[in-house]
């Protein structure tokens, strides 16, 4: 696609851009990948907000061992050593460290990047169920987050501002849905390894140049979907449901575009935008925010109680025509392994088949992790004509 060469060649060169953008004073917000950070509200401040979002390099996964304890989850563990080791940019830049807290690995991002660095870490709690309390708690944690951001760049954050770019980051949230949509129903019209990849664009790329380069390229997918026999399917068809799919981990897309099927569908706690539900504009725009980015979210895997997590995942890969369920973690991400036992069972009980694998960023990982997604996706490649 000729919009997807442009977005790259504008990530190549928007490091560049936004140091020189620093120099001027502009100010850059770094934020956990974990979807609980509101862009719109990193924007209304007149700062530019920049994802930590790398992973699936074993040698920071190495390097962090200098700084952090071993026993927590592999990617969070790398993130302070993407900043030490120096070789991604995007790691030297922020003026302020965004963590929403969910766990206690990804705390370890907040604690890390204090203790090790002289970057300001601001950081403020997610609780784990949806009742009103929790939205409140929230949301008192999101107005913390408004004097922090007033404090750094000395501009007010209005209700007039954020609705403003409410409706941009709407748009965003929209773009990625309906050609995430385009693979319901026939094959892919764009690969798993694309398609995360224009989300990890997001964390990086100037928001208007992306949002225009996301439009044309929709509109390209729209073209070729048009052209598509529907419910033709040439494979097994394979949703993925991870802890993180960090940008730079594409392990599980290229073991699975290695054989006859297809991943269709992708649910990451971390790594992608949340992109379901958008922002509620007759609500007051924090109140707004507050519902799409926590109340109306599935539940993540160390949220307790579970709730319709299950429920909601089963929906999705029945929507999406899936036979295979991949279930990626990463190493000591404990909520995750504890919910993978029963989630699996209940999967295999659906009538799906379900393969559980968990990383730790290691080269030699890649060949068992092979043999045993091959193995899951053999195991129905007989049945899939049938659907």
């Amino acid at each position: 696609m000729d919009s997807m060469e442009k977005l790259n060649k504008h990530l190549r060169e928007r490091a560049v851009d936004l140091y020189r953008m620093k120099k001027s004073g502009t100010k850059i917000v770094g934020y956990a990948a974990g979807g609980f950070a509101p862009l719109e509200m990193i924007y209304a401040a007149g700062a530019i907000p920049v994802c930590l979002g790398m992973g699936g390099d074993p040698e920071p996964v190495t390097e962090a061992m200098s700084y952090t304890p071993l026993f927590l989850c592999t990617y969070c563990r790398s993130q302070i050593a993407y900043h030490k080791l120096g070789e991604v940019p995007y790691y030297q830049l922020p003026d302020l460290i965004v963590v929403p807290i969910v766990d206690a690995n990804n705390k370890l991002i907040a604690d890390s990047f204090s203790y090790f660095t002289d970057v300001n870490v601001f950081r403020f709690g997610v609780p784990h169920d949806k009742q009103p309390l929790d939205a409140d708690y929230y949301k008192y944690g999101l107005n913390l987050l408004k004097k922090e951001l007033e404090a750094l760049t000395g501009n007010e954050i209005t209700d007039e501002k954020l609705a403003k770019e409410i409706v941009l980051e709407n748009e965003r949230r929209s773009l990625l849905k309906e050609i995430s949509m385009l693979r319901i129903g026939a094959d892919p019209v764009i690969s798993s390894k694309d398609y995360v990849a224009l989300h990890h664009a997001t964390f990086y790329a100037d928001r208007t140049v992306y949002l225009e380069l996301l439009k044309e390229i929709r509109d390209e997918l729209k073209i070729k979907r048009a052209a598509m026999v529907e419910k033709k399917y040439s494979g097994p068809r394979v949703m993925v449901v991870a802890s993180t799919l960090a940008h730079g981990d594409m392990r599980i897309q290229e073991i699975v575009e290695g054989t006859n099927a297809q991943i269709v569908y992708e649910e990451a706690a971390e790594g992608m935008v949340p992109y379901l539900n958008n922002v509620d504009t007759n609500m007051s725009p924090m109140d707004g925010i507050v519902d799409c980015y926590f109340v109306q979210r599935i539940k993540n895997p160390w949220d307790r109680p579970w709730g319709d997590r299950f429920e909601r995942l089963l929906e999705k890969a029945k929507e999406f025509d899936c036979q295979v369920i991949v279930w990626y973690q990463t190493l000591y991400r404990d909520g995750a392994d504890l919910q993978s036992w029963t989630f699996g069972r209940k999967f295999k009980e659906a009538g799906l088949n379900f393969v559980k694998i968990e990383t730790n960023y290691n080269a030699a990982e890649k060949g068992p992790m092979r043999t045993r997604i091959e193995t899951a996706i053999e195991m129905v490649a007989q049945d899939y004509a049938a659907i």
